[in-house]
């Protein structure tokens, strides 16, 4: 056999193993690019006019339940954590501003809660995937002998997946009050 022809089967036999190669690793880095796909985290997204802000989820397991309390009814670990975990975003809203509040629609039909500074803002969960409050109604604040006190300039808004009185999902996001700038 000449030289010439025994270089072209090597030269054949080494093609093949890198086709070989190469193929293999495409599949592994598939396969470790699919292993790596998380459904995305469902957002909230605050809107005033025409600004609008969006959030992930502080705290979310694929819906599952947030483990919330101990023997003593008391918020605990995880819920705490959650919940005390500052806002990343902030948005800001004038007097006579309309404040929207939209989540995914998963997160509608498990129902969610609308809460100011920890303090729940209606009594009943939303089954909505948006809804419209009047902005200025959560900087009011009341003294201790029920007169209307200076309004706060800034609160936290946190909504919560609620479902069968399960805490499912914790968003944040703060207001800043312009009135009167």
């Amino acid at each position: 056999m000449s030289k010439l022809a025994r270089q072209g089967r090597m030269s054949s036999q080494s093609r093949r193993g890198v086709r070989t190669a190469t193929a293999l690793g495409a599949v592994s880095l598939g396969l470790v690019t699919l292993s790596a796909c998380e459904e995305p985290r469902p957002m909230m997204t605050a809107t005033v006019g025409s600004d609008s802000v969006s959030t992930e989820a502080a705290c979310y397991d694929d819906g599952k339940a947030i483990p919330y309390v101990n023997g003593k009814g008391r918020p605990k670990g995880e819920l705490r954590k959650c919940l005390a975990k500052p806002a990343d975003k902030t948005i800001s809203v004038g007097a006579g501003d309309k404040l929207r509040i939209g989540v995914d629609p998963k997160t509608a039909d498990a129902g969610w809660l609308v809460l100011v500074n920890g303090d729940a803002v209606l009594s009943q969960p939303l089954k909505k995937t948006y809804y419209s409050f009047p902005g200025e109604a959560f900087f009011t604040e009341q003294s201790p002998s029920g007169q209307p006190s200076a309004p706060r300039k800034k609160v936290r808004v946190t909504v919560v997946q609620s479902s069968g009185g399960d805490f499912n999902g914790i968003w944040h996001v703060n207001l800043k009050n312009t009135a009167g700038e």
